[in-house]
Order: C-alpha cells, then structure tokens, then sequence
C-alpha cells in the first residue's frame, strides 16, 4: 500500500472516500477522550493538515495518547466525509510512532514569532508561516525556469568563485587556502596570492552577469539562477550575505527589450503564484498582510508605467511630500521615493530608466548625453525596487574609458574586453533577487524569513 500525500487527499477527495491508505508526518495537537483520540497531522505537502480519529481498541492506544506535538508518526486507515469543517477525515486502523519529539519540542501549538523561529531554523519549517513561504518560493523557482525556457532561454551554471568584482563595490568574501596567520608575502609584504589555490586573489561571486553576457554572445539568450554573496554589514531586513539571483542576458537587445521581458517575468510569477498556491497566498493575505492578494492582482492585470530618472526626480519635488530622504538630481532614490511612485502617483508598478552614471556600474551603456546611462530599475506597490537592469556597454572604447573612470585594472577584465572585439553586439540585462520576489508575493516583512537557512552579519547558524 503507497503512501498518500496530505495534498493529493484534499486535492481529489472523493478519489479516496471509503478507501484504506497510509499517511505519514508530524503531530500538530492532539486531543484525548476515554474512547478516542482526535490527532492532527501534517506531511509539509500542504498548507492543510488531516485529522485522524484513533479509537481505544488500537492495541496502542495508550502510547498514541501520551503523544506529543512533534511526533512523527505512519497512519493506516480509511478515508471518510468529516462531520466538521474539513472535507475529510481519516479512521485510524493502526498508528505507528516513528519518532518521539521531547517536552522542550520548540514549535508547540501556541503561537510563535518570527523573530523565535529564526533561531530554530532547523525545524521553522513545520511552523504554518514558513512552511508556506517554502512551498511558495518552490513554485516560484518553478515558474522563473518555466517563463524562460517557454521563450527559448538557456539555463546557465555561471561560476561561484570569480576573480573579478562585477560591481565594483569591493563587498566580497574572499576565498583563499593560504595560511590565515602565516600567509606568503610578495615584494609589497601583501598576501602572495600567486602562490594561493588558484594563483590569484579569488572571491564568492557577487553576480553571474560578466559571465552570463559571454554565454549570451554565444548562445543568444541564458538566464542564471543561483546563489550570490556579498559582504555588506548591513543588518537590514532587506539585505542577506547569501541570496540567490536570477539574471537573464540577451543578444542584439536594447534597455526596452528588457524592461517589456521584466514586466512580463513578474506578471508571470505573480500569476503563477495565485493560481499555483491559493491556499497559501490566503494564508498571507489573512495573516500576514491585508490586501496582499488584492495587490498582487492588480500588479499582474496593471501596465507598468515608465519614466526617466530625471522626469521622477521632478515629480517627486512637485509632490509637495515631506521625504526622510532629500530628492536631488544625482543621488539614488530611496524606498520611500520608489513607493510614493508606485503606491501614490502612479498607483500601478513603474519601471524608472536613464540613472546618473555616476551612481551605477561601469558595464552600463552610456546615454549620448554624457551624463546618464541606460540602466532602469523596475518598482512595484508595496516594495518599491524589485529588478535592477541595464543595456550593457558595447562600445570597447568607452568601456575602457568608465573602467577607468571606476579604477578597474583592464588586465583583470581582459576577457569581458574582448567580447566587445569579438564580434560585439548590443545587449542587455537584468538581475532580481529571489528573496525579494518571494517576499512580495507572500508579504513577509523580514528577507531572513523568504530563505531556508539566512546567513547575514554575525550569523551563519545552521
């Protein structure tokens, strides 16, 4: 006899009324009477849990009344209509403990915080928040390969140790087997990283871009999912030393190639989460954020609005709002700004283009004004920024001259350089932080609470 899936029962009930099946997972409460036991059960398949009537002829029934929330336990019975309000219910044939779950057992049936769970992240995935935000952030990994291989994409494995700062920002973990107190020196007395695994100062990639451009000019369209790592000491909650990103790279395409494939690619996770994960997205709606459903709707049938850097800039002077941030030409725009766009003047998600190039990276092509380059970040309601893009530079000269500009060393880019001598084409790009994708959708407030295990300053538990 297979073991059925809590999801597949409540999915097609009728398909298993009057039918004997196994069921296995973790004791969510239990409830005992002289005659029998209501006990409530979960797989982590779904947002729902089971209830199981074990009456006092099981042969263990005394052992199943001393159970406590935690238990992990196989159940053999059959599925009949629920007198309550479930659809259905089980009755217990036979009831296998498999494994026992302390007094001290953390996660117990009264409410928790967040704030506790993230310090026992080992199980917080039991918990009905977090198990949520796992199921969604699945579907939602599920979705971005599925977007980008119905468009003809190619999935690439970009490195995760590089020799280069794609940013330029200097916010890296360095990797290295030298000798942490006895490291050789060179003729400078600096670490001789010559002499280091891969003879030369190596890093945890901060992004795949560099590499995936390269691919792009070769396969014509990749997108990368994987992880990234930068060593900001920021204990924000919006900000993690390890997180994942997806970053797709086209040939032959422009900054509007881009921000139309961006719009499209949130309106494509949005509508896969609703109607992928109904039961969880109602979960949040209730509990976490109110309106969250209404908003994600309105996000995925709204048209993104575009504007330039500068045309923003004036109208949020014009606004008449009192900002914590000043608004002045030049300077990046903050969350509040971002969210004013969204939520009160354009009341719709906006993509904003054309930033001053002195507060973007050297890989962004440069505007005919001299001043601006095309990059655009793409805001919606409720967060502001979510994907961050560019045209990339195509132009070898002036690449050279913004590298410069940056303080780059050419000989450390001299591969990315020659893209641009052979056979260089326009082409662009975006980057989205998958946290910050799984924390709109489910309305989480905290990033450490949108992955499994968070790693951020002073914490790499787990």
């Amino acid at each position: 006899m297979r073991r059925v899936l809590i999801k597949e029962l409540f999915s097609t009930p009728e398909k298993f009324f009057e039918k004997e099946i196994i069921v296995k997972g973790w004791v969510r409460s239990l409830r005992n009477s002289k005659s029998f036991s209501f006990i409530v059960v979960n797989d982590g398949s779904s947002f729902k849990d089971l209830q199981i009537i074990a009456g006092e002829g099981l042969s263990n029934y005394s052992e199943i009344t001393a159970m406590r929330t935690g238990f992990a336990v196989s159940l053999k019975g059959k599925i009949v209509p629920s007198q309550g309000k479930q659809p259905l219910e089980m009755q217990a044939v036979s009831v296998e403990i498999v494994g026992e779950a302390p007094e001290d057992y953390p996660l117990q049936k009264k409410a928790t915080s967040l704030e506790f769970l993230r310090e026992v992240a080992h199980v917080r995935g039991r918990s009905n928040t977090i198990s949520n935000v796992l199921r969604v952030r699945h579907h939602l990994a599920m979705a971005t390969h599925q977007f980008f291989h119905e468009r003809g994409f190619f999935y690439a494995h970009t490195p995760i140790i590089t020799a280069s700062d794609c940013e330029g920002a200097g916010e890296l973990f360095r990797v290295s087997t030298l000798p942490v107190n006895d490291a050789p020196k060179d003729d400078k007395g600096a670490p001789d990283f010559k002499k280091d695994y891969f003879g030369t100062e190596t890093f945890l990639a901060v992004s795949g871009q560099l590499e995936a451009e390269a691919l792009a000019l070769s396969l014509g369209a990749v997108y990368t999912f994987g992880p990234t790592f930068r060593s900001e000491n920021s204990h924000t909650s919006r900000h993690l030393a390890e997180f994942w990103m997806i970053e797709p790279e086209v040939a032959f395409a422009d900054l509007d190639d881009m921000a139309d494939l961006a719009a499209d690619y949130i309106k494509y996770l949005i509508n896969w989460a609703l109607e992928k994960c109904p039961d969880e997205i109602d979960f949040f709606n209730l509990r976490i954020q109110k309106g969250l459903k209404d908003t994600l709707e309105h996000v995925r049938s709204s048209s993104f609005q575009r504007v330039t850097y500068t045309e923003a800039i004036e109208i949020l002077k014009k606004s008449g709002k009192k900002f914590d941030f000043p608004v002045e030409w030049g300077a990046d725009l903050q969350t509040e700004h971002e969210r004013f766009l969204t939520e009160e003047h354009y009341k719709a998600p906006v993509i904003v283009t054309d930033y001053p190039k002195e507060i973007k990276s050297f890989y962004m092509k440069e505007n005919s004004d001299g001043k601006t380059v095309r990059a655009m970040d793409v805001l919606v309601p409720g967060v502001g920024e979510i994907i961050g893009g560019s045209q990339r530079e195509d132009d070898l000269e002036v690449l050279k001259r913004k590298m410069k500009e940056k303080g780059l060393k050419e000989e450390d880019y001299w591969w990315y350089l020659d893209l641009r001598r052979f056979g260089g084409c326009p082409h662009a790009g975006f980057g989205l932080g998958f946290e910050r994708a799984v924390m709109y959708i489910t309305g989480v407030q905290n990033i450490r609470d949108a992955i499994p295990f968070p790693r951020f300053p002073g914490n790499a538990n787990f």
